[in-house]
């Protein structure tokens, strides 16, 4: 069993009680980047769907100004290195290839000017709701766009019931304050069988994140996502994933061989130094919840 340091934030250790199901390759055992970490059910909380155990003080966040003046200027850039995007781009291929749909409906929430949605998919609505009316213009994979900060206003009724195949969400859950309501709109939105995807990495704007996020590992991080499942609806499975895939070194040549051929020398050194690179890079995790 996998055993994850639980957050500390104030309040928010009652919301969880057993050890976590580790649980090897997903059920989705063909799918390379679906690397499972765990499952978690019903018994590994401490309260029941319906239930809410979080206070004000672990939403807290170190800058409680209104989000529209942090996000005020658009900012084009990605806030996860090469690495991570392309297995997050890998693994939604996978995921919505499962999902074996002619045209899948997609809404990215806390969208920007890049969605990392895989091109060799057959899409019908893809919508963004994210801050910044300049990214979400500059996104071409959207159809659509809302500007509206769901720290204030996270209600989703623009959206009737079971609208969207997936919901998407980047390197963002972090952030928002209102998880609760949110994650109910996202189970009323979602299709029956739907997926919603919500992935993070290791880089954040401390001061937007809220406070129990920046007292937990990894694992207290995947666990939090989990509850706001958990808490939120009836979701059918919830499952935390690791999408980063580690690759083996390759294997040094016989140093006679080297001596008598440097070139071989040189080629593994690149080799290794790429392998190093993007082992190293930003992780990717996951937290799959299916309606």
């Amino acid at each position: 069993k996998l055993v994850g340091t639980i957050i500390a934030a104030a309040g928010s250790a009652s919301a969880f009680t057993s050890p976590l199901k580790t649980a090897g390759r997903s059920k989705h055992n063909t799918l390379r980047y679906s690397n499972s970490i765990c499952t978690f059910d019903a018994e590994d909380f401490a309260g029941k769907t319906g239930d809410w155990p979080y206070t004000d003080a672990d939403l807290n966040r170190l800058d409680n100004s209104v989000d529209t003046i942090f996000y005020d200027e658009p900012r084009f850039v990605t806030h996860i290195d090469d690495g991570a995007i392309a297995a997050l781009t890998a693994f939604y291929e996978e995921e919505f290839t499962a999902l074996n749909k002619d045209k899948l409906d997609v809404l990215d929430l806390c969208s920007s000017w890049i969605s990392h949605l895989p091109k060799d998919i057959s899409y019908g609505n893809v919508v963004g709701v994210g801050m910044n009316e300049k990214e979400l213009k500059a996104n071409e994979q959207l159809t659509k766009h809302f500007v509206q900060d769901l720290n204030i206003n996270p209600d989703l009724s623009q959206f009737e019931d079971d609208s969207f195949d997936v919901i998407c969400n980047v390197v963002s859950v972090d952030y928002l304050t209102k998880p609760l309501e949110i994650f109910q709109e996202m189970h009323r939105i979602l299709r029956p069988g739907g997926v919603s995807l919500m992935t993070f990495s290791n880089r954040l704007f401390a001061t937007k994140a809220v406070a129990m996020w920046l007292q937990a590992d990894d694992i207290g991080r995947l666990t939090i996502v989990a509850s706001y499942y958990n808490y939120s609806a009836d979701w059918k499975s919830i499952e935390a994933l690791d999408i980063k895939e580690k690759q083996p070194l390759p294997e040094r040549p016989p140093t006679a061989e080297i001596m008598k051929n440097p070139s071989l020398g040189l080629a593994w050194m690149t080799a290794a130094g790429a392998v190093q690179k993007n082992n190293e890079g930003d992780p990717m995790f996951v937290v799959k919840g299916v309606k």
